[in-house]
This record gives C-alpha cells, structure tokens and sequence, in this order.
C-alpha cells in the first residue's frame, strides 16, 4: 500500500499466512541449490568432499595407468589387470557420498574415472554382431569335477559349432565326451587334457610345449570348406591368489610366452587360438600372445564376455583369438552347465 509521503511499505502477512519466497530465491529452492552453499561448520561445496575427491581421481590413475602398476610384489599389476573393468563401479559408490555431502568438487572429480572407463570398456557396451558367419567355434573348459557329462555334451552339440576345444578332461569324464560328440563331430584329437573336435577333417596334430612337464596344448590343422585353419588348443597354468605372495603367476607367465613363441612360428596363415588362458585381454603377461591376436569378445561381442566363475562371472579367462585373415562376427557365452566355467562362442567369416 502507499503511505502519505507516497513511498511504498510492504503489506504484512495477515495471521496465519506465510510471507512468500522472493521470486529470485525461487528457482534455488526448486533445484536444491540453497542446500549447496556453505554448511553449519562453514565449509562451502568446494571445501566439502576432498577424500571422495581423492578416492574418485586415485580410481581414474588406476585406469589410466595400470600398466605401470609392478608385478614385483605380489603380481598386484596382473591382479589389477584382471579384474580392471570392475574398477568403473567406483564411480557410483563414490556418487552417494558426493551427493550426501553436496560436494561440487567430489561431482568433477568423478566425471573423471568415469569418462576413462567409458574411453577403456565402452564399447564392450555396444552390440557388434557383424551378421552371418562361415563357420563357429566354441571353446570351453570341462572342468575334470563335472558331474554334468550329457547336460554339457548337449549344450555343445546345440550350439551349431563346427569345431568345439575341450580343456580339463578328466580321465573318468573323457568316455562320455568321445561317445556324445562323436554323432556330430566325426574328427577328433586329444592331446593330455585338452581336446578338439570338428565336423571338418583334422591333420598334422602336435603337442605344444609349455614348459609345464606334461601336456595341456596342441597345434591341428583343420581344412574347412574356405580353406586351411591352424587351430591351437590351450589350457595355461592355473593362478592363484594367496595371503603370502600374493597373486601367483610364474609359471602362467612362462607359458604363455612359450604359447606366443609357438604361435608366433606357425606357418598357416589363419590361425585360430581357443582355450582356458587363465588371464585376460589386460593383462599385461599374456602380451606374448594378446600382441600378435585379435580377441572375437573385443571385436564382435556383445557385454564383456565374463566366463568364469560360472555362478558369478567376474573375468573373461576362456578365450577365443583369431589372426591372419578372419573376422569375427559375433561372440557370446552359453548356458550355465555343471562346469566352473562358462563356454564361450564365436562365429568368424573369411577374409579376403
């Protein structure tokens, strides 16, 4: 209302009213802003959140610089490797604080690992089925504790594959896979534990030396309608993870290189690797390998792949690699069947 000396006063609210909000203030209530200033200690939100902050940027080192993680103590640098894509659930555990303590500065810093992981594993994400394939394989360890024999031969023999690497054959077991694949895989070849059956012919069978003392790979030549393939089956020394010494991998690591040495040598142009390498793509000693050969998950799968443990897949260490000339068009695991594992599958196209 306007008084006599014609100035303006505000009108009072009338009993049992509220005064309303300043327009300007408006918008900063309905975003919450208000709460984003300084708290009852007086720290503003760039104050507030520095350890969130921290643990969000010591997450993306991590990710950006794992490989200069040392293997001297522990492998902790394999063991990172390993397991590198669960890294990217840091960001939102990390979140919720950052939220709860309204901290701008722990929100920036997580844009951070994030942008990273998503640079690392995004497009795992994506779906790069390539279409139709000349043939298909699947590669799977048995494990020799399966008691499953017929439910995993059928999942095996329903998959399509043409050619199909075992690894892990138990001696007790080894019957019962020879007998269920024999109807739709007429070639077969085993080598100590590990095996491989197709429906194309098999030839020139020889052992690969792992440095191990007993045999657990082989190199075949499979002739498929397209033409000549170098197939080689592997199963690389387990791993462990122990409270003294931490992750063991020397003798992993050191049959590997002798794998790659091998692989390196051959003279068949394509060349296909399946089998149980007890690591992943990451990992960096698997480099003997994973330098010269092109994984079908990376290339043409959908998701990332994990295939062990199969009651909880945390880590792809069941592999399928190609070099010389074929394409992956798609890549996928199976069923749960009684191993600890899931098979893996992928189907390739000739190149020219």
């Amino acid at each position: 209302m306007t008084q006599a000396d014609g100035t303006d006063r505000t009108t009072d609210p009338a009993p049992g009213e509220e005064s309303a909000p300043a327009v300007e203030d408006r918008p900063g209530r309905l975003l919450g802003l208000r709460h984003w200033g300084r708290d009852s200690r007086g720290s503003t939100t760039w104050r507030r959140g520095l350890v969130v902050a921290g643990l969000a940027l010591l997450t993306a080192v991590l990710l950006a610089f794992h490989a200069e993680v040392p293997n001297g103590v522990g492998n902790l640098g394999s063991l990172l490797e390993t397991f590198l894509p669960w890294l990217g659930l840091a960001v939102p555990l990390l979140l919720v604080p950052a939220l709860l303590r309204r901290s701008a500065t722990a929100l920036i810093a997580l844009l951070v690992p994030a942008v990273l992981w998503l640079n690392l594993f995004g497009s795992l994400l994506t779906d790069k089925n390539g279409g139709s394939g000349d043939f298909t394989v699947v590669s799977h360890n048995v494990a020799a504790e399966n008691t499953d024999v017929s439910g995993t031969v059928r999942r095996l023999v329903d998959s399509g594959a043409q050619i199909v690497a075992l690894e892990e054959l138990a001696g007790r077991a080894l019957p019962g896979y020879e007998t269920g694949l024999a109807a739709a895989y007429p070639y077969h070849a085993i080598e100590g534990t590990v095996g491989l059956w197709s429906k194309y012919p098999i030839a020139d069978v020889t052992p690969v030396d792992l440095r191990m003392g007993w045999t657990r790979a082989f190199r075949a030549r499979v002739t498929t309608p397209q033409g000549p393939l170098a197939v080689y089956v592997a199963h690389l020394p387990s791993v462990r993870l122990k409270a003294e010494g931490g992750f063991t991998v020397d003798q992993r690591d050191v049959s590997a290189q002798a794998l790659g040495d091998a692989i390196q040598a051959e003279q068949v142009k394509k060349v296909l690797l399946l089998g149980d390498l007890n690591g992943t793509m990451n990992d960096r000693s698997l480099a003997p390998i994973t330098s010269q050969m092109r994984s079908a998950q990376g290339a043409a799968g959908d998701g990332f792949g994990f295939s062990w443990p199969s009651a909880f897949p945390m880590a792809r260490i069941d592999q399928i690699m190609s070099k010389g000339g074929l394409k992956p068009v798609d890549s996928r695991t199976l069923a749960r069947d009684g191993s600890d594992h899931l098979a893996v599958a992928a189907t390739y196209r000739y190149a020219s």
